[in-house]
């Protein structure tokens, strides 16, 4: 969080503006893996040499990501594994709502190998909440994260492709962030364009080994038809097994009679 200097009349001196500057830095550029001083760097006193620090790599992608949807929405920024409707999910599917825990307890581990999560099941289930923790802990890890549902994402593209940055860039971006959560995929009319598209995003992020989590109602054979064989085989490469969810609609528990 940086420190606000807007207030700070024009004519005071410039002592008075320094001493911002380390309380600015120290808040803006702390390690998120508690390992350098914030810097990005491992300093060698000894050897008076310097190395990257592990936590460089994902500020330098937050950087470059900044511009993309990178907060959990409003309705989910409250999930967590100890309280409903994730703590009721997990009596009636315990070891689907496991396959996650292990899977945020283990998070650094898996974004650095590009290991991802694809959540299947019925509408209301609780796909979208379960994927929402995934991207809430590598937010609090410190990693980037792009949150989007696939039609919000290609609609992004659609516009991109006029704009100064340009398809290309936006691409870019979208392979370089450290983890890019893809909501509702098969919810958008297949088109030849749809399917180059996201064939590109997914194909770029396993040749990177960058993560994705996904969630859909539909089974893959069914998703193949619909994103092509080649998105969806990279996709179960990248995710490994799938992590089903079926059953009644709870959001009907929360609709008023």
């Amino acid at each position: 969080m940086s420190v606000d200097a807007d207030g700070l009349d024009r004519g005071e001196a410039l002592a008075d503006l320094s001493l911002l500057a380390p309380v600015a830095r120290q808040r803006e550029q702390r390690c998120a893996l508690g390992v350098c001083d914030g810097s990005g760097f491992l300093i060698d006193e000894q050897t008076n040499t310097a190395s990257d620090c592990r936590c460089r790599g994902a500020r330098i992608a937050g950087a470059r990501t900044r511009s993309l949807a990178g907060r959990i929405p409003r309705r989910y920024q409250g999930v967590s594994f100890d309280r409903p409707p994730v703590s009721d999910l997990a009596r009636s599917a315990p070891d689907q709502v496991a396959s996650v825990r292990r899977y945020v307890t283990n998070i650094d581990e898996n974004l650095e190998r590009g290991r991802g999560l694809w959540i299947l099941g019925d509408v209301g289930t609780g796909k979208t909440t379960l994927a929402m923790l995934v991207s809430k802990a590598a937010l609090q890890a410190g990693r980037s994260v792009a949150i989007y549902s696939l039609p919000r994402l290609l609609n992004l593209l659609r516009e991109a492709i006029d704009s100064q940055r340009g398809l290309l860039d936006l691409l870019d971006r979208l392979t370089e962030v450290d983890l890019l959560h893809l909501d509702d995929l098969g919810a958008e009319n297949r088109t030849d364009w749809v399917l180059e598209q996201l064939y590109s995003i997914v194909n770029a992020r396993y040749e990177a080994e960058r993560a994705i989590v996904a969630t859909s109602n539909l089974m893959p054979d069914k998703l193949s038809e619909l994103l092509g064989p080649r998105t969806v085989s990279r996709l179960m490469e990248m995710c490994g097994d799938l992590i089903p969810l079926y059953g009644e609609d709870r959001r009907r528990e929360f609709r008023p009679a």
